[in-house]
């Protein structure tokens, strides 16, 4: 009997297709990461049985759960409007669940109080939610999730309510729960620090299909869409491979000091791209010209983006250097990335 979740999401709804196959071991946080519209939130509620399914299975630890309706498949959902009984205390929110499993109110009170103490909110216990924090409300949602214990934990979107110092709080405290938890988990976000910090693979869809997956650190590193190159902030563009040369899909051939044959991923970063007004001396191999269409702040840098021909590219460069070198838009400048700052990688 294999333990875990193994599944295989397949919903059909007018237009669109999702067909997802999707596995976690126990103890294991799987997370899905996509644009809007991808699928993600769908699969996770196919998953709990909240969204029919065309076709497909959903087992945990080996028994199949896709004829059980919601109530009985055994698994903790926590949304991202935490939905909380407006009309139950924190602690009765918690114990609905081991209430709606059989279990005595004495006894199903007692757990529901431990699961507080757990997420640091036993002064809470008699609040109610519209008296609660959003992180507050977050962590009895969480605790009426796990106080089900169940063997499968989906989180859609968890902290996507929450402001950037709350989320910060609240992200740290999901880890060690998620540390702690034996089961397989499945978390949605769209935020990809989230996944980076909380998952241990990561798997991207797109458009209803899986299109990568792996550690994050793997995802990161070798980005096999523009969606998630975006995400990770690489240039990324596929091409053919012979030997240190790739010819890019547009045309224009980049050096680097990967050598491979046949079709390619090539990526390099914002921060590796250099910016010249004239043609610098010694002619860098990987030089070009572009015209600059956008000029963006972020933080302390400055995001260039360069258009094409040849190709499209972000460059991020400091104040400074847009200053120095007077970087507008419509005004044409040559690019150059080192042979050494590009990462080449199977198509």
């Amino acid at each position: 009997m294999r333990k875990g979740l193994d599944a295989r999401v397949v919903v059909r709804r007018g237009a669109f297709d999702l067909d997802l196959a999707l596995a976690a071991e126990p103890g294991e946080v799987v997370a899905l990461l996509g644009p809007n519209g991808a699928g993600k939130s769908t699969a996770l509620r196919a998953l709990a049985g909240l969204v029919p399914m065309a076709g497909g299975h959903v087992r945990v630890d080996g028994a199949d759960l896709r004829p059980l309706p919601p109530e009985r498949r055994g698994i903790g959902m926590v949304f991202q409007d935490y939905l909380l009984f407006p009309h139950l205390s924190a602690l009765d929110n918690v114990a609905f669940g081991p209430r709606c499993q059989g279990e005595r109110k004495a006894a199903a009170r007692r757990r529901a109080a431990e699961w507080l103490a757990r997420v640091g909110l036993a002064e809470h216990a008699s609040s109610r939610p519209r008296a609660l924090s959003g992180g507050q409300a977050q962590r009895v949602a969480l605790a009426r999730a796990l106080a089900v214990e169940p063997r499968l934990l989906l989180l859609d979107e968890p902290l996507a309510a929450l402001d950037a110092h709350t989320r910060l709080e609240i992200r740290a405290a999901l880890g060690r729960h998620l540390a702690g938890f034996g089961g397989a988990a499945v978390l949605v976000t769209h935020d990809p620090l989230d996944a980076m910090v909380l998952a241990d693979r990561i798997v991207v869809v797109e458009r209803g299909r899986l299109v990568q997956q792996g550690p994050p650190a793997e995802v990161a590193r070798r980005p096999r869409t523009d969606y998630v190159a975006r995400l990770v902030g690489l240039n990324l563009y596929r091409g053919r491979a012979d030997g240190h040369t790739v010819v890019l899909e547009e045309g224009h051939r980049l050096d680097t000091v990967d050598s491979l044959q046949g079709e390619v991923f090539l990526a390099f970063s914002p921060d590796a791209v250099a910016l010249y007004r004239s043609r610098p001396d010694g002619s860098p191999r990987n030089l070009w010209q572009a015209t600059i269409g956008a000029v963006e702040r972020r933080g302390d840098r400055v995001r260039i983006r360069l258009d094409g021909p040849p190709f499209t590219a972000a460059a991020d460069v400091t104040p400074g250097a847009v200053a120095e070198l007077r970087l507008t838009e419509g005004s044409r400048v040559w690019a150059a990335v080192k042979a050494t700052e590009t990462r080449v990688y199977p198509a």
